[in-house]
């Protein structure tokens, strides 16, 4: 099970560092076409040959397309907002990216159970889905639905105006000796773990969750644990706006760390107590994780004084941890049971904590407060 999610983290590893490239040759703008065609094709090819094989191939593309995605969209985002807004801006990323993913799983949900009780009287997408969807199979219309929003994003950003981004010398991607000199710096390692150890959390919950709930609660996953996940994103996204007012109040390392705390503390209840307690448990833990890749994301860029552009394609590597981490707990899941395999996240959350703690931001983010004292 576990595969799958690797193969399309695996891409954010293979594709980020060659997408900055990418957009060092030809903008932002025919990346991002070109990023919507991969996922167009990743989708298309699951969709019309399902098999394991064309699964694995069709995640790895689809990854490939996001890594680009994120890579361009990057610049955009510090372009229209200031370095010093930054960790606002992108929590304001991370509550779309939210709520997009809570109303992913209850798309899911809704597709299979009206294709697997398909009707006469059904409307017209679970009509036109039923004719090329087989009845054994009905999760792969998602990939259908896929298919057409990266087809009709690939028109709209063709047609849309993306302004250019003019980066300063040290906003560029570097050469490889650049990309070298970056890796041997402490706080870049550090930082790279830390992006790494969050994805790794927000995916080993996001795929264990549903099976965890029906292993030791009994839970229908195509029902109930689909409902969690939804909740668990959803939750992210009330935690995104509950972040985006924090942040213009209080310095992020000590968001960073609040929230971090309530997210072991959720997580704790979630693996220990009751299956009512664990079905809000678990989608709590996405609140309390919604400041977490923007804040640390926003730290890292802020802790070296030059070479953004290539330290920020580094960081979008470490979302390989999307890959891994899942991967890991799997495999302990099978030696010592889900909940025991489920326990590494505690190391991943204790990283993050750390964070707080020893980042040294060269530019903090702006608060209400640190406004008022600059304009005394």
């Amino acid at each position: 099970m576990a595969v799958l999610p690797f193969a399309f983290f695996i891409a954010y590893g293979v594709m980020s560092i060659p997408s900055g490239l990418l957009i060092e040759k030809f903008q932002e703008k025919p990346v991002m076409v070109a990023a919507f065609a991969v996922a167009f094709v990743g989708s298309s090819m699951l969709a019309l040959y399902p098999n394991y094989l064309t699964a694995i191939w069709s995640l790895f593309l689809i990854g490939s397309g996001m890594a680009m995605l994120q890579v361009a969209i990057n610049p955009l985002l510090r372009e229209a907002g200031g370095e010093e807004h930054y960790a606002f801006n992108a929590t304001v990323a991370q509550l779309v990216f939210g709520s997009a993913s809570f109303l992913s799983p209850l798309v899911y949900s809704s597709l299979v159970r009206n294709l697997e009780s398909r009707s006469a009287d059904s409307n017209l997408l679970i009509t036109t889905l039923s004719r090329v969807v087989p009845d054994d199979i009905p999760w792969i219309s998602l990939y259908w639905l896929f298919a057409v929003i990266a087809l009709l994003m690939i028109g709209i950003v063709s047609v849309s105006r993306i302004p250019k981004v003019e980066r300063k010398a040290e906003e560029q991607v570097g050469a490889f000796t650049t990309h070298m000199g970056l890796l041997k710096n402490p706080t870049v390692i550090l930082f790279f773990l830390g992006i790494f150890t969050y994805v790794g959390l927000e995916q080993g919950i996001a795929n264990w969750m549903s099976q965890f709930l029906n292993t030791y609660h009994g839970y229908d996953p195509q029902t109930t644990g689909a409902r969690a996940v939804a909740w668990f994103w959803g939750f992210m996204t009330i935690g995104g706006i509950a972040g985006i007012v924090l942040l213009k109040l209080i310095d992020s390392k000590i968001v960073l760390v609040f929230f971090t705390i309530a997210a072991i503390i959720s997580f704790t209840a979630a693996l220990f107590l009751s299956g009512p307690v664990a079905r809000i448990a678990f989608p709590l833990v996405g609140f309390f994780s919604a400041v977490m890749y923007p804040v640390i994301f926003s730290l890292a860029l802020n802790s070296v004084a030059e070479h953004h552009g290539s330290f920020s394609g580094i960081l979008v590597s470490a979302i390989i941890g999307g890959a891994v981490v899942p991967l890991i707990v799997g495999g302990l899941g099978d030696l010592f049971g889900l909940r025991g395999g489920m326990l590494f996240l505690y190391l991943t959350m204790g990283f993050i904590l750390s964070i707080g703690f020893w980042a040294k931001p060269l530019i903090p983010n702006v608060t209400i407060a640190s406004r008022k004292k600059e304009a005394v």
